[in-house]
């Protein structure tokens, strides 16, 4: 079933394991790099302790969607044969409302570092990519994060970046613990866990840089030196995010 969701066109589907996934395709406009912020996002998310949802790899066949009489879709699908992204779905879930439901300083501390660090620019009130299921928070929808793998120039400049989108971001004015996470995240996030992260990229996801560009192995090592260097000077993002905040309260 697809489901229209802002720029993108995730679908809901039953892989062959008999669970439900919300899928995300290779084929969109954005193409694999969409799953490679999905995939690092939500990995580092879940290794900071954050709930998100089940990531798997799904191999899509190529008699998924045969019948689809809408033309746009039959044509991402036949762009996404192969190596998609999906994540468990969270059945009878409802969208976080910021208004609504007050969050724990301490969690939306976590989750605000965590944006900033990822440059994540789709976690802001208008669309949270949060979720409440059984009572608890859970992320989702990180395909917007990384954005600078979209033009791939000058990665260190982005790696550097303060990131000043942050003062959108829906959970801000609760983020009173940003300095102790700072400090928390950054001993978790060790070289060797990135490396690990970044080591998860298939190969099929990564061919957007040949023939003329880098290797899988070569973009697999822009990604990793960017998360490192990004975490080595993370004082420029989390003063970015504390100014902000002053600025809201």
């Amino acid at each position: 079933m697809p489901l229209r969701e802002g720029g993108s066109l995730p679908a809901l589907a039953e892989a062959d394991d008999g669970f439900k996934y919300v899928l995300k395709f290779k084929g969109t406009g954005h193409g694999p790099k969409a799953l490679i912020s999905e995939l690092i996002g939500g990995v580092v998310a879940k290794t900071l302790g954050l709930r998100v949802p089940e990531l798997v790899f799904l191999q899509l066949d190529e008699d998924f969607g045969r019948t689809e009489g809408d033309e746009e879709i039959q044509d991402l699908l036949q762009a996404s044969r192969g190596l998609n992204l999906g994540l468990h779905f969270l059945s009878g879930a409802f969208m976080f409302d910021p208004v609504v439901t007050a969050v724990d300083p301490l969690l939306a501390s976590q989750i605000v570092w965590l944006d900033a660090y990822l440059t994540n620019v789709d976690r802001t009130t208008k669309n949270t990519n949060l979720l409440m299921w059984n009572h608890e928070l859970w992320l989702i929808d990180h395909g917007a994060t990384l954005f600078f793998h979209h033009s791939w120039v000058n990665w260190e400049a982005h790696a550097l970046s303060p990131f000043p989108l942050i003062k959108s971001h829906a959970l801000l004015q609760q983020a009173s613990k940003l300095p102790a996470v700072d400090a928390a995240f950054r001993r978790i996030l060790t070289p060797e866990v990135l490396r690990e992260i970044v080591g998860l990229l298939p190969d099929e996801w990564l061919r957007w840089g040949e023939p003329d560009g880098d290797t899988p192995e070569e973009l697999r090592s822009v990604y990793y030196r960017f998360l490192t260097e990004r975490l080595s000077h993370s004082e420029n993002f989390v003063n970015e995010a504390q100014h902000a905040r002053e600025a809201l309260i």
